[in-house]
């Protein structure tokens, strides 16, 4: 398989630090909002990036953080006369709501940055105690110019680096782009006792401490938003790297942009949505099916009509896997026909070429490809007469395959509504009698109701509408 490292910025070989197992911290919300669209991104990539690993027989450790103490955080809670923690146990149950209507499993363990303060701190300490970070007025800074790899990551000059994210440059840092690891406490806010003080930790300091806790101090992969690159993870290994003298992270992986309607995702020019907007217009499925019709580096444009074409992409496979399904309840038993035979050699064919598109830098687009024209095959070379085991053996690599995308998440329904059936019963009858016109307005009345209505030899075929 072979990785585009955002640090070498070139595609490598993937090899595990331990044979069999890979380690991978993402990172995750900060949780004072429902996520948007573009955090949905990333969140979606990776979790197939994880599904693929594990479908590949690896033992994979999946860690990403809740960012659960931060300025935003702090002035929302504010806002709203709560605690800094109900904000964040309400926006971690609705991550998880979210997160899981777009398939996105759970991860291996999600930490929490209040809840590993004691990690931080030590982290902190053993930087200032080796000399990277400097103590002012109880806040605790990372001296960037003691690091002389600085900048690695994201391929920036010193002489061209801004100050890190969310803390003003003022007078008393030595170096404008030093970053806290450690703030002061001020009037108002949560803090934990410290060395320096009452206070709170930075933001890139938690990510540092928590992969460490759970992963080591060298890990696998490192993944997340490009927006990300710089100063987040930028810094995340300068402090890690002079903590520990150990490579962080072997891979980094990082996905592109989302433009709505051609434009750049921005508050300031109103096209900035959550998922939980989105998600009142669009089908949380769809919207997987859009983000992985890209390869992940690539950027993306979302819009109506893109949403409508996945929608358009999934209900093919909705409609493959429904036949097969179908198919599965009256195909004869019996011994594979050579054409059957050759069906299936393709169906490996298939399988060869979507695992060759995702060893490619995961490349989604060229497996969704792949996994197409299986279905087109299926829709082709199966028939009423298609022995049992040649269907299963279909369905078996269809699902497979989807799975691996997250994707055909909805089961079929294993008996229809009483209303439903009484329909379908209905329509059976006057096909029966040859009441042609009733049969129509029976069709439609099922349709009204979300159900699609299929005639075949077998009789008919029910399924729901996507």
């Amino acid at each position: 398989m072979q990785i585009y490292n955002s640090q070498s910025r070139k595609k490598e070989e993937f090899v595990p630090i331990t044979p069999g197992k890979v380690g991978i911290y993402a990172c995750g919300p900060t949780v004072y909002n429902y996520f948007h669209v573009g955090n949905a991104r990333p969140f979606i990539t990776f979790d197939v990036l994880r599904r693929y690993l594990e479908h590949k027989g690896y033992q994979v450790t999946f860690v990403q953080n809740f960012t659960d103490i931060d300025d935003k955080m702090i002035r929302r809670a504010n806002e709203e006369g709560i605690t800094v923690k109900e904000l964040g146990d309400r926006f971690i149950e609705e991550y998880y709501k979210d997160a899981g209507a777009l398939g996105i499993r759970p991860a291996t363990v999600h930490p929490r940055a209040t809840e590993h303060i004691g990690q931080i701190i030590a982290l902190v300490k053993k930087l200032q105690d080796k000399g990277f970070a400097y103590e002012v007025n109880g806040d605790v800074y990372f001296d960037v110019k003691k690091d002389p790899s600085y900048g690695k990551l994201s391929g920036q000059n010193m002489d061209d680096l801004e100050a890190g994210a969310r803390i003003e440059v003022d007078n008393v840092k030595h170096n404008p782009a030093d970053f806290a690891l450690w703030k002061a406490q001020k009037p108002g806010e949560p803090a934990w006792k410290s060395p320096w003080g009452m206070g709170r930790p930075g933001w890139h300091i938690e990510c540092s401490a928590m992969s460490m806790k759970y992963l080591g101090e060298t890990f696998d992969i490192h993944c997340g938003g490009k927006d990300l690159l710089f100063p987040h993870h930028e810094n995340e290994v300068a402090q890690s790297e002079c903590a520990t003298g150990k490579p962080f992270a072997h891979y980094w992986m990082h996905n592109g942009f989302i433009n709505i309607d051609n434009e750049k995702m921005s508050k300031s020019a109103g096209n900035f949505f959550t998922v939980r907007d989105i998600l009142k217009e669009f089908e949380a499925e769809d919207v997987r099916m859009f983000m992985l019709s890209a390869q992940y580096r690539s950027p993306i444009n979302f819009s109506r009509d893109m949403i409508a074409q996945a929608h358009s992409s999934l209900s093919r496979l909705y409609t493959a896997r429904d036949k097969l399904l179908f198919m599965q309840m009256n195909a004869p038993a019996g011994d594979a026909s050579e054409e059957e035979n050759a069906f299936i050699a393709r169906l490996g064919d298939y399988t060869a070429r979507f695992d060759s598109a995702m060893d490619d830098d995961l490349n989604t687009a060229d497996a969704l490809g792949a996994l197409f024209e299986m279905v087109k095959d299926i829709n082709v070379a199966l028939n009423d007469s298609t022995h049992l085991s040649t269907v299963e053996t279909a369905l078996k690599s269809l699902t497979e395959l989807c799975d691996v995308l997250g994707l055909l998440m909805k089961k079929a329904e294993a008996q229809l509504p009483e209303d439903i059936q009484a329909l379908v019963d209905a329509r059976a009858q006057a096909r029966k009698d040859k009441q042609w016109q009733k049969s129509d307005e029976l069709r439609d009345a099922l349709k009204e109701k979300g159900y699609i209505v299929e005639d075949t030899a077998k009789g008919q075929k029910v399924r729901r509408a996507l």
